[in-house]
């Protein structure tokens, strides 16, 4: 009765054309298919067989961009099996997403009118990573954004901001953008937070809430540590990619520099809408630091 309920609950979420994003659900409904079958315990050879050789086309990109494989996913059900009961609550939450975003991806063509909406993929994985986007669209982990109430505590209000995020994403990776590698600290900030900031435009708020609550009255201080490291790789550095981190220096705090930047160069531009190409095109990191006016402590709000 379970998985029938959560098959019904999925099925509507392929708008009709032209009505809002296309949300595909079909991995998710197929985890759980699994799931039952074998009690919450399927082997590494039923993961394969019976889930990830029919993943869809944008499951089968996370899973190559991500390195999901059925060993990984084996492991974190036997590590944390709560995670995936948690899942399947969560997915309830889905419909009333895909209508949220319908309104939200409008406001996105209003800002930047040349922007692609290819499909979301909701597919469950092996715990992380929460999102990922590329210029074919957009794949999601179900299991690990609804674990993610850190960062927004409402589960609808995390998947719409999330999205927002991964969507800007697809128009950086559509404008020539590489959100991986060999990237330096500020192009990298400069990436995230610029797809933080217009998805706060978008959605209404952005995806990293925890960052902009632990910041609050430190601004000064962890933006004048950013200067020092503008020019470090951002894969290992102390400002990307690193995790939760700790109370005193939490993880990812590039996201949150980088949004500050973008929305100071936002601010003060006189074209809204050039400003946003210039935030997704990012042609010369340097040059729209400098560009933004922005410094360390400086008053957005």
């Amino acid at each position: 009765m379970i998985r029938a309920t959560l098959a019904l609950m999925l099925a509507g979420l392929s708008p009709a054309a032209g009505d809002g994003p296309e949300i595909r659900t079909a991995d998710v409904d197929r985890f759980y298919a699994l799931y039952d079958a074998t009690a919450g315990k399927p082997s590494v050879a039923q993961i394969q067989r019976d889930y990830l050789d029919h993943a869809s086309d944008g499951f089968a990109a996370f899973m190559r961009m991500r390195r999901i494989t059925a060993e990984s996913i084996a492991q974190r059900l036997a590590a944390q099996p709560d995670l995936y009961v948690k899942a399947r609550g969560c997915a309830s939450h889905l419909p009333v997403i895909r209508t949220r975003l319908a309104a939200d991806l409008g406001k996105l063509r209003d800002l930047y009118p040349e922007a692609r909406l290819p499909p979301v993929t909701v597919a469950v994985g092996r715990g992380k990573p929460a999102g990922v986007a590329n210029a074919d669209g957009v794949m999601i982990g179900l299991e690990a954004l609804c674990a993610a109430d850190f960062a927004v505590a409402d589960p609808e209000d995390r998947f719409v901001h999330v999205i927002a995020h991964e969507y800007v994403h697809v128009q950086q990776a559509a404008a020539g953008s590489d959100t991986d590698t060999g990237m330096t600290v500020l192009q990298a900030a400069l990436v995230e937070g610029g797809a933080e900031f217009i998805g706060e435009l978008m959605s209404g708020a952005v995806g990293s809430q925890h960052l902009h609550r632990i910041t609050r009255g430190r601004e000064a201080a962890f933006e004048a540590s950013f200067l020092d490291d503008l020019d470090k790789p951002a894969e290992g550095s102390r400002w990307l990619y690193n995790g939760l981190g700790t109370p005193e220096w939490p993880g990812d705090l590039g996201y949150w520099v980088g949004y500050r930047i973008a929305k100071a160069y936002y601010v003060r531009a006189k074209d809204k809408r050039a400003a946003v190409r210039e935030i997704i095109a990012l042609r010369d990191p340097k040059a729209f630091l400098a560009a933004s006016g922005w410094r360390p402590g400086i008053t957005l709000d």
